[in-house]
């Protein structure tokens, strides 16, 4: 029989061929670093990388006496520019930033290794992650299922979709986890606030509307690297929904919705209701107040200027666009703080429309455009760069706010994958992802969607 492609496996798949002796962990590293090899100077996802310590790691997950009982054995995993990898410099997407590597790793790189993955390296990032779409006159990465698309502005989804990585984390303000994962064919899930930690052990960022979590090429994968991440197994063996709310209307005031994306909001809809058990679907538009959009840009301007301080930015050094926000956040700090009580009241007012409609589930589109062409925003100023977020990427931003988890699976339209977006109560992190489970079983297989179509 001839030996499987190691890139094209499943994280699950990986863990159970290292952990029985099918394949080495160092097997798995060499498939993948080759692959890196030959696309990612087209791909440009990752911003540092070192194969001999890669190598180096996977022999240490080989010898391991505990291997048989890793939970992330093997695994390739991908790691975000704002987070610490001993070794690495942390630049934050930003020629601004120091060089110097970082000396300790993050907690969230500390559980991975603990769970036997291998770091591949760090993932090119937006300049403080600023903006769902590369900004940045340095290099950006491309989207692997059309390298004449942007893909999302997130090297760790440009990783995974690549085959380059198998896992990825990802940090998301505003949709930063899902909205690559909706241009790349992945699945990206934003837990609720304190399910997985924050980079450097903060307590909260971006004024309470930054979250980490997973991105994978499938339900199952997104939810293994969840249970680490969070220190708790994550079950997919759940009921589906019994209760949809489908809405096809934007949380604030955006470009008409993409045909594609309401036809892939629709699709997932009618699969979820198919079959026995299946759920009971109903149009119904959450209750979005007017000033939505205004208060999630208030917590994003001010988080920027926070991280600004915090990294002792040379804002003048920084892109344009960036010294724009950090100015504004500066400004919103000084004179007028953010209050919680406007992020509380959403909440509560989203939570009563679902307790009254008995949803268990909103479900819509993840994005309201395709992906821009690459590079397309590059030297654009401020009002074009934020009128173009919110025009096309009005979807995600609402729930960081709301602080409710939110989960974003592929659906093909024609031979692309579009993706949906799926919004769950305080704590359903596992049930949205058992959702997007259902998805993959009921259209294709999420790997064979992401297969990259320009290396096929």
């Amino acid at each position: 029989m001839d030996a499987p492609d190691l890139t094209g496996l499943t994280a699950a798949e990986i863990v159970s061929r290292v952990r029985d002796g099918r394949s080495s962990a160092v097997d798995v590293a060499r498939a993948h670093l080759a692959r890196i090899a030959e696309h990612d100077p087209e791909v440009g996802a990752f911003a540092e990388h070192d194969p001999t310590r890669v190598l180096a790691e996977a022999g240490g997950v080989d010898s391991r006496p505990d291997r048989f009982a890793l939970p992330l054995a093997g695994v390739p995993v991908a790691v975000p520019d704002d987070v610490d990898v001993a070794g690495y410099p942390t630049r934050h997407g930003s020629a601004a930033t120091p060089a110097d590597p970082a000396r300790r790793d993050d907690e969230l790189v500390k559980r991975l290794r603990a769970a036997g993955a291998v770091v591949m390296g760090k993932v090119r990032i937006p300049e403080l992650s600023v903006w769902a779409f590369a900004q940045a006159t340095q290099a950006s990465p491309r989207n692997p299922l059309d390298l004449s698309l942007d893909p999302g502005g997130s090297g760790a989804a440009a990783a995974v979709a690549a085959r380059m990585a198998v896992l990825a984390l990802a940090t998301d303000g505003g949709g930063a986890a899902r909205v690559p994962a909706a241009y790349c064919g992945l699945v990206g899930l934003k837990p609720g606030p304190h399910v997985v930690p924050l980079p450097r052990g903060a307590d909260e960022h971006w004024c309470g509307l930054g979250a980490t979590g997973p991105i994978a090429r499938t339900a199952e994968d997104a939810a293994l690297l969840l249970g680490v991440l969070a220190a708790d197994p994550v079950d997919l063996d759940l009921p589906g929904p019994r209760r949809i709310a489908l809405s096809l209307r934007t949380p604030w005031p955006a470009r008409a919705l993409h045909p594609d994306h309401r036809a892939a909001a629709i699709g997932a809809a009618a699969r979820l209701r198919a079959g026995p058990g299946g759920a009971l679907v109903t149009f119904a538009d959450p209750p979005y107040p007017r000033t939505l959009a205004r208060q999630w840009m208030r917590r994003w301007q001010a988080g920027v200027a926070q991280d600004a301080e915090a990294l002792d930015l040379d804002v003048t050094a920084a892109e344009r666009c960036t010294a724009t926000v950090v100015r504004k956040g500066r400004r919103i700090q000084r004179f007028a703080p953010p209050r919680p009580d406007a992020a509380t009241a959403w909440r509560d007012r989203v939570l009563a429309w679902m307790d009254d409609g008995g949803y268990d589930v909103l479900l819509g589109p993840a994005t309201a455009q395709p992906p821009l062409r690459a590079g397309a925003m590059l030297g654009h100023g401020y009002t074009s760069s934020l009128l173009t977020a919110a025009r096309r990427l009005p979807c995600t931003p609402a729930w960081n706010l709301a602080g409710l988890p939110a989960v974003v699976a592929p659906v093909l339209i024609g031979d692309r994958p579009v993706g949906v977006q799926l919004v769950g109560r305080p704590g359903a992190e596992a049930a949205l992802l058992a959702a997007a489970a259902r998805l993959e079983r009921r259209v294709v297989p999420v790997a064979s969607a992401a297969a990259p179509r320009v290396y096929a």
